[in-house]
């Protein structure tokens, strides 16, 4: 699909001696001291803290404004013997949140158990059936995960049967909110905290670390102690990796490098990950949809189990079981695909004046829709809400583009829904049959309103221009402390004029591009990962302007620059 270059504007005068000071003072290259200027960094001591992440530029837990009835909570039912339950959700960032609560209070010897709600027959957050069952065994104090914030009948319930809970969340409130007996959520309109975009493990980390600070026991160990579950859970849910999600993902990556946790690394081995080398691509690509496979496909009980293990030969048995989820996962998502696919053909004949696209359908598999969702976004660029009927009701995912907020929109219509979640890029709900054709058509009024035909492209945003010869080991080195790259710290994206192509480009694998080119007697090796349709029209000694990332590629002992391809254009031939 045709994409949008999106250049970012050029540096201004005064910028560029900004610019040429920090390279001086940094010993970096100017293009670099650019980078880092365009994220305002522009004095050594915020250099270093972007480069270095540290525990000390992370916030004081206390600063949540229930915290401390939170933690007194904690304590006491951890004094009285009784149970406490970690209630989380059903993907990465819920499982790992549990993982994490329930290692750290076990630590400090609290009876704790957790529970996660099975997709197909509880589906998402506090559902009935799981509060009856922690009320039949006990449960005096619930403490959710990445869930919760909008479970105002289910608090009631909780209150009804003599439990309380205690709210650790992430996602958007919507105006009613539940009565629980405290809620930590730094999304809250009245919340002080300073990082409003922390995922749900990271609100559950904060949780766990004011209770080891009320105890004295908030010491470099324990901070790092579980650092790592934070970073999967973190990088996992494709939340900002700035502020103190940077902080998570690094000092979690680090730790992976020499990791202690036996499921994570049983995970990590089956996956074919590098230790050495690993970082948010392996996290997001690799680990992630294995720990979301339990989830879909069978029980994410598993994977908080796996989490939490420590006999290796359990462990194993236990990634064994989540990479089958997987495998059967995958070949799920490859048939809804194409079904959805299909449907979007008959359906939507003339695609450039579609705005948005919900498809249902009573024979897919509710765990992937979301997945195919992603997908479909990705072919199409339009929004995207699949349905998956069951028992008569619908359960929909849906996944947005950059310019619409999916949340805000439903919100404009929840009175045609039984219930729905999620943030601005991904959503949840539920749906009555009936009403999903007055659904698409105000959500295509609503998206038509606010889009122009301009931003139905997919936009391709470029940090800078640079020719081959500025391509060097040097730039890559400062490239690299550049990570973990996710969400508003992106890996930085360069675009090269007039590169001529070096012999014959050829696909590898599933359609991937693979070309040289050339430009002032520099050479760059690029790929370009589904990129193969471009293959017919580039031919020998043609010139090309291209848009690309810079990445080291590893090759048995060998490791040379490479050019990640994200969109050609041909230009005249000289």
């Amino acid at each position: 699909m045709q994409k949008r270059w999106d250049i970012a504007e050029e540096i201004t005068k005064q910028t560029k001696q900004r610019a040429k000071a920090l390279a001086s003072e940094a010993h970096c290259p100017l293009l670099i001291a650019e980078l880092l200027i365009s994220k305002e960094i522009d004095n050594l001591d915020d250099l270093e803290q972007f480069i270095t992440p540290s525990l000390d530029q992370l916030h004081d837990p206390f600063l949540f404004k229930e915290m401390e009835k939170c933690v007194d909570k904690v304590l006491q039912t951890i004094e009285n013997g009784e149970q406490i339950t970690i209630y989380g959700d059903y993907d990465v960032d819920g499982t790992t949140a549990t993982a994490l609560l329930y290692l750290g209070l076990k630590d400090i010897n609290a009876k704790v158990d957790y529970y996660i709600p099975h997709r197909m027959e509880d589906g998402y957050g506090l559902s009935t059936t799981g509060l009856e069952l922690l009320r039949d065994k006990g449960t005096k104090l619930i403490i959710s995960v990445d869930c919760g914030i909008n479970a105002v009948e289910e608090v009631d319930i909780i209150n009804d049967m003599g439990m309380e809970i205690i709210i650790t969340d992430h996602h958007n409130a919507k105006n009613i909110m539940p009565n629980a007996y405290a809620m930590i959520n730094p999304k809250l309109e009245d919340s002080q905290y300073p990082d409003k975009d922390l995922a749900g493990v990271g609100v559950a980390y904060k949780l766990l670390m004011a209770v080891y600070k009320k105890l004295g026991i908030f010491n470099f160990e324990n901070r790092m102690k579980y650092i790592d579950l934070v970073a999967v859970g973190t990088i996992a849910d494709i939340v900002p990796l700035v502020g103190e999600n940077r902080v998570f993902a690094s000092l979690g990556l680090e730790k992976m490098q020499n990791i202690e946790n036996k499921g994570l690394l049983a995970l990590i081995d089956i996956a074919e990950i590098s230790l050495k080398r690993i970082d948010t691509t392996d996290i997001v690509f690799g680990l992630a949809p294995r720990i979301n496979a339990a989830g879909r496909m069978s029980s994410a009980m598993q994977a908080v189990e796996l989490l939490i293990a420590d006999d290796e030969t359990r462990c194993r048995d236990l990634a064994e079981i989540i990479e089958r989820d997987n495998s059967l996962r995958q070949q799920i998502d490859q048939k809804t695909f194409q079904e959805a696919s299909e449907i979007i053909e008959k359906k939507y004949k003339d695609i450039k004046n579609t705005y948005c696209m919900i498809l249902s359908s009573d024979s897919w598999h509710p765990g992937v829709i979301g997945i195919v969702s992603s997908k479909l976004v990705e072919k199409f660029y339009r929004p995207t809400i699949m349905i998956s009927y069951h028992d008569g009701i619908g359960s929909g995912s849906g996944r947005s583009i950059n310019e619409i907020d999916l949340f805000e929109a439903l919100s404009t219509m929840d009175d045609l829904l039984e219930s729905f979640g999620g943030h601005k890029y991904a959503v949840g709900l539920t749906i009555l049959p009936e009403y999903i054709d007055s659904v698409e058509n105000r959500l295509t009024r609503y998206i038509k309103e606010r889009i122009t035909p301009e931003q139905m492209l997919p936009l391709l945003k470029i940090d800078k221009k640079i020719e081959l010869y500025e391509i060097d080991e040097k730039l890559m080195k400062w490239l690299q402390s550049f990570a973990p790259y996710g969400p508003e710290n992106n890996q930085p994206v360069f675009y090269a004029k007039d590169v001529m192509i070096v012999g014959y480009p050829y696909t590898v694998g599933r359609n991937h591009l693979k070309l040289k080119v050339t430009k002032d007697g520099c050479v760059l090796d690029l790929i370009g990962f589904n990129l193969g349709d471009f293959l017919p029209v580039l031919k020998r000694e043609a010139f090309i302007d291209i848009c690309f990332t810079l990445e080291i590629n590893y090759w048995k002992d060998k490791s040379t620059i490479q050019g990640n391809l994200k969109d050609i254009k041909l230009v005249d031939n000289k």
